[in-house]
């Protein structure tokens, strides 16, 4: 079920009536609720993968028990391997069986042999599937590493793993935050409800406003690419990075927006990404949830810096290049990821890759003029890996670049979505102190004009509602 969808406008409203409904001390009711809502919610779209989503909570549940029961280390090992040897390997038959076929037919074919692909097949990938199973991972991880208990309530567990406002693109709960919150009983909060409507507002309106305003001209300049001017690409591939950011950080607004109608806090996972003066501080503002998973799990066990310079280079590649292959099956993506990485290793070396812990300009309306060349050039940087991101193939990308470096005539039919572009960065301006993702910032507003802001909003966000539901971007990850 879409969340730019009629049916998802009447099923949010009923499960929260019903979730309020139900005694505050009902807790178990309110979850078996919350469980059924969820399977309902990703069964709408095809019933038939709930069973994946069940198969991984079924497994991690009993793993992380016998993990705390295991007497021995190396029985703890065993219930940790098989917990991730159960997930990594559904993520990997669903989303890169094909993949490594088709490489591995290709790579055969170049060399003189004429491989049969007979191992092809024609898999659909589950919605979310990378979500979710990074989710349970850090679980049994956590148990195993002791930062947290294994948990018995099977219900409650159920719910962590298939929450439904973040359950298909995030953000990536630990278990540690969501689950504890799931267990607690507690009441309805007026602010806490509020909150959550104004960031399921600025959600929708980043969502349906902005970004699938801007998808027409993307799709447009990207399958032509071959036939236009430079300059059109130019302006095609910013277009694109402000799609992909107004889609993703859109969707995360209204699950974070709709968790909070149920007394639940999620993570930040945007803060404002694109007013960021270098690539670290970049991937410190943009995906936070997937970006500390994999510093977390991947990154620090792999030894950080903590070792030798070579060593923590290739950390930071491996890093980037996992990160890219998460988000698809092709090595456009595994591209996309080495460039940032090339990008921000010069940080890394010189140890600056923590700067800026604070957003641009906090304590002044304007940035400086340094600030400002350090962001467009940073937002460049980004943009030549969105090139990557979006192109069919690595060499689709390499001409699109080619083509873009000559002629920069911009004919006027395609500027017709550059206020899409100048609106949200406006208003992502006027927001930036927002860094807890809640919006409180309109709270220093007078009511009645924050009132008309809601409205002025929400009427604008209605009329351009469109009855073709167009799909979130992250769904295809």
């Amino acid at each position: 079920m879409l969340f730019n969808s009629v049916e998802y406008l009447v099923f949010l409203p009923v499960v929260f009536i019903l979730y309020w409904y139900l005694n505050s001390k009902a807790l178990v009711a309110r979850n078996v609720l919350l469980l059924l809502s969820s399977y309902f919610f990703y069964g709408w779209w095809d019933w038939r993968f709930l069973l994946l989503i069940l198969l991984s909570t079924v497994v991690d549940y009993f793993c992380g028990i016998y993990i705390e029961k295991g007497n021995t280390k190396k029985l703890k090992l065993i219930f940790l391997w098989l917990s991730i040897s159960t997930n990594l390997g559904i993520l990997i038959f669903f989303k890169y069986f094909g993949f490594f076929i088709e490489s591995w037919i290709s790579l055969l074919n170049s060399l003189g042999y004429q491989a049969v692909s007979y191992w092809t097949m024609n898999i659909v990938l589950p919605v979310g599937i990378s979500f979710y199973t990074f989710q349970t991972l850090s679980y049994t991880i956590d148990v195993y590493k002791r930062k947290i208990p294994a948990e018995k309530d099977f219900i409650a567990f159920s719910v962590f793993v298939s929450f439904f406002p973040q359950l298909v693109a995030g953000p990536i709960e630990r278990a540690k935050s969501l689950l504890s919150q799931i267990k607690k009983r507690k009441n309805f909060k007026y602010s806490q409800g509020v909150s959550g409507l104004r960031l399921i507002l600025w959600g929708f309106f980043k969502k349906i406003v902005i970004a699938d305003s801007l998808a027409p001209h993307v799709d447009r300049i990207f399958s032509n690419y071959s036939n236009l001017h430079g300059g059109i690409l130019f302006l095609g591939v910013i277009y694109f990075a402000f799609q992909i950011y107004c889609d993703f950080s859109g969707y995360s607004d209204i699950a974070i927006g709709t968790a909070k109608l149920f007394g639940i806090n999620l993570m930040v996972n945007f803060r404002f990404p694109y007013f960021s003066r270098n690539i670290s501080e970049f991937w410190r503002r943009w995906h936070i949830s997937l970006t500390t998973w994999f510093r977390d799990y991947l990154y620090i066990p792999l030894g950080g810096s903590k070792i030798s310079k070579i060593n923590s280079v290739r950390n930071v590649f491996i890093v980037f290049a996992v990160s890219g292959l998460w988000h698809g099956a092709n090595w456009t993506f595994l591209m996309w990821g080495v460039t940032h990485a090339v990008f921000y290793l010069p940080f890394f070396l010189t140890k600056k890759n923590s700067r800026f812990s604070k957003i641009v300009a906090w304590e002044r309306y304007l940035p400086t003029i340094k600030e400002v060349l350090q962001i467009i050039t940073t937002f460049f940087i980004i943009c030549l890996g969105w090139i990557f991101f979006r192109s069919e193939t690595i060499s689709d990308a390499f001409r699109y670049i080619e083509r873009m470096v000559f002629d920069f005539h911009i004919p006027y039919s395609y500027r017709s979505g550059i206020e899409y572009v100048v609106i949200i960065v406006i208003l992502d301006w006027l927001l930036r102190k927002d860094e807890n993702g809640d919006l409180s910032v309109l709270d220093e507003i007078n009511r009645i004009f924050r009132w008309v802001i809601y409205l002025f909003f929400g009427f604008w966000v209605m009329s351009s509602f469109n009855t073709y539901e167009a799909p979130f971007i992250y769904f295809q990850f």
